[in-house]
């Protein structure tokens, strides 16, 4: 996709009551950009919206309710005319072991991180490949490249997220259609805040990393490091712009933890590489793959 200065956009943005979502949006709109803000509660967003009555449109959506997707995207179109942006923000943490968190959860967070982006996605690219135009930005986190003890349920939606739209990528660059996964560490939204982060209940066998995990997870809310405000300038800089990543980490604790964890990660291929290489036939040909 060519981007032209002074193009007017319209972006669909999920979860934009607060955060990232948020930023983005008052972003977008104060470029004089058009917003669809797709929201569990409307009147969370009433303020931006009786400001900006000519740029924005309030949808109801729980991402959840992937039957809901095409009406969204409908409505953008009938309102505005086209779509350009759809922003995949909609989220939420849970904190707990695996044998913490149950299959209602662990289900819950799949529909939120992966199966509600997917449906959005497929409700906007037929207007994305007949325009030939139009950018899929995926909110994903650190957490969605690298994972640790007590964030296996959260890391579970988002690394699904991150190798569904890898592929998507590669299906839809020749529309001139392009993906960006955002990869942030800790910003200063809810997302860490009481009643907002989900946290399983603890058992009595998982007191000592992962208790750990669950106390810092909690105590960060208001003490991260990272401005949504700035990640947001920085999102819409690129999707106006010509190159734009297909990963971005974004804040300096992303960027370090992140190469760390492609460096160990390489180290060990390398290391059981002739281990893994023992296991073909003997002789057999290399396979021939289209990619």
């Amino acid at each position: 996709m060519t981007s032209q200065p002074g193009t007017q956009r319209t972006w669909i943005i999920t979860g934009a009551s607060a955060g990232f979502g948020r930023a983005i949006a008052e972003c977008a709109v104060g470029r004089g950009d058009n917003v669809v803000l797709a929201v569990r509660r409307p009147r969370s967003v009433a303020d931006l919206a009786d400001a900006h009555r000519d740029q924005v449109l309030v949808a109801e959506l729980d991402v959840r309710d992937t039957g809901r997707a095409g009406d969204v995207v409908r409505s953008a179109v009938d309102r505005f005319g086209r779509v350009d942006v759809l922003v995949n923000n909609a989220g939420r943490g849970v904190v707990g072991a695996a044998e913490e968190v149950g299959e209602e959860e662990l289900r819950a967070s799949l529909e939120l991180h992966l199966l509600g982006p997917a449906a959005l996605v497929r409700a906007v690219l037929p207007y994305f490949r007949e325009q030939g135009s139009g950018t899929i930005v995926q909110m994903s986190s650190q957490g969605g490249r690298i994972s640790f003890p007590g964030v296996g349920a959260y890391s579970a939606g988002k690394f699904a997220l991150e190798g569904w739209s890898e592929a998507l990528a590669g299906e839809v660059a020749a529309f001139g259609v392009r993906v960006m996964i955002v990869e942030p560490s800790r910003f200063r939204t809810s997302f860490n805040a009481p009643g907002v982060l989900g946290v399983a209940d603890a058992s009595a066998a998982y007191t000592g990393l992962v208790g750990a995990v669950r106390n810092d997870m909690a105590s960060a809310d208001g003490m991260q490091e990272g401005d949504p405000v700035r990640a947001a300038e920085i999102i819409v800089d690129l999707v106006a712009g010509e190159e734009l990543p297909l990963r971005l980490p974004l804040g300096r604790e992303a960027v370090e933890r992140i190469g760390r964890s492609y460096r160990q990660n390489l180290e060990e291929l390398e290391r059981w590489a002739p281990t893994a290489r023992a296991a073909d036939f003997p002789g057999a040909a290399a396979s021939a793959r289209p990619i």
